[in-house]
């Protein structure tokens, strides 16, 4: 399946909407960078304030070599969201997105409803999976 994105900035509530699918290689994590650090630029928050949630359900699983490039591209810490949520749609998923986002304030979740009742503080309604759930 080929790679697609799309990024959308939610400016008065510090926001960043990532949608990504399919199979990633270095030309498509490129484009991808570029395309998140222009949509981290619109932001008017303070360097590091801003939340993410990023829906990966329709992404491939990818190469270690891939999550390797998403890893480093998550610890980048000019772009480090305050917290950060992912919704996936498999454990192995899950698995892929835990290596990448390695010692990040994030959480996993099947649906967009509750990764955002996480971002902006709904932790006593919803809890975040857990590494092993």
């Amino acid at each position: 399946m080929e790679p697609f994105f799309v990024i959308d900035v939610d400016v008065p509530r510090d926001l960043v909407l990532i949608r990504m699918g399919g199979f990633f290689g270095p030309e498509a994590i490129a484009q991808f960078t570029k395309a998140r650090n222009e949509a981290h630029a619109r932001l008017q928050c303070a360097p590091n304030a801003h939340m993410t949630l990023t829906d990966v359900s329709d992404m491939s699983i990818q190469s270690q070599e891939m999550v390797t490039s998403f890893q480093t591209l998550l610890a980048n810490p000019t772009h480090r969201s305050r917290k950060l949520a992912f919704v996936h749609a498999s454990t192995l998923a899950r698995k892929q997105l835990q290596r990448a986002a390695a010692s990040r304030n994030v959480a996993y979740f099947r649906n967009a409803q509750e990764a955002e009742a996480w971002l902006f503080g709904a932790q006593e309604q919803v809890q975040p999976r857990s590494a092993n759930g």
